[in-house]
């Protein structure tokens, strides 16, 4: 199991905070924008769209602001069409491989802004196809394995998820690209309770990492998080929740 998929389950069960809510909105409202604008504004046939109007409403985003985010992505303002998706790649503390997920109307300014969070906390930078080969693109959902067991996520297996990890207090379902959408939905109408979801990039293979270390890569990860232009971090590290409950404080 991804250690960065933990990390995000600890950080969604705290909530966002609500001074970064502006910024947050932001974000998502830019991902619904090239998502209506590469797919069309229905997300019945949009699964991108879909999956960001599901994390707007998750975040309590206004109706409003959802759909003049769609609109602004369908319509014929030059704006949509200026931004681009962007990935960076790099080396992080202990040697973890680092994916980085931008959109931006500005690519010089969003990889300045890359290059010195990573130089700024003891990493580094990496050329593209440096990293990505180590992960692959996967229907990420995870489930509280507290409240659920194995046999409530058969139905994720039924729609077409290829596998189910559990590792501490989570379930992790994976699924390919293309049967996301449909596990997802099965989940919902078995009343499964998801506690994020997500197309996320998943590591082939994984770096353990110690407290000191996790302590250090928390921090990147973070200040990259709180990029404006930054959608997605993901890293290969393998470490405990505890430990990460211990670092995210």
């Amino acid at each position: 199991m991804s250690g960065h998929s933990k990390w995000a389950s600890i950080k969604h069960k705290k909530a966002i905070v609500d001074s970064r809510r502006g910024a947050h909105f932001s974000k998502l409202t830019r991902a619904i924008t090239v998502a209506a604008r590469d797919g069309g504004g229905d997300p019945v046939g949009n699964p991108s769209l879909d999956l960001a109007i599901r994390k707007a409403r998750e975040a309590s985003m206004p109706k409003d602001n959802i759909e003049r985010a769609i609109a602004k992505g369908t319509g014929e303002g030059g704006e949509a069409e200026a931004i681009e998706a962007v990935l960076y790649e790099g080396y992080g503390p202990g040697g973890v491989a680092v994916l980085v997920e931008a959109l931006t109307e500005n690519r010089n300014r969003t990889s300045a802004e890359v290059r010195h969070a990573f130089t700024k906390n003891g990493s580094s930078l990496g050329e593209p196809g440096s990293v990505a080969y180590l992960f692959d693109k996967k229907g990420t959902i995870v489930i509280d394995s507290a409240r659920y067991s194995e046999d409530d996520l058969m139905v994720a297996v039924e729609a077409g998820a290829e596998d189910i990890s559990t590792d501490d207090d989570v379930f992790e379902v994976i699924t390919e690209p293309a049967d996301f959408a449909a596990v997802r939905a099965a989940l919902d109408d078995a009343g499964v309770q998801i506690e994020s979801a997500e197309m996320a990039f998943r590591a082939s293979s994984l770096v353990p990492v110690e407290e000191n270390t996790a302590g250090k890569l928390m921090r990147l990860i973070d200040v990259l998080e709180e990029l404006d232009d930054v959608s997605a971090v993901h890293a290969n590290f393998d470490v405990s929740a505890d430990v990460l409950e211990r670092v995210a404080g």
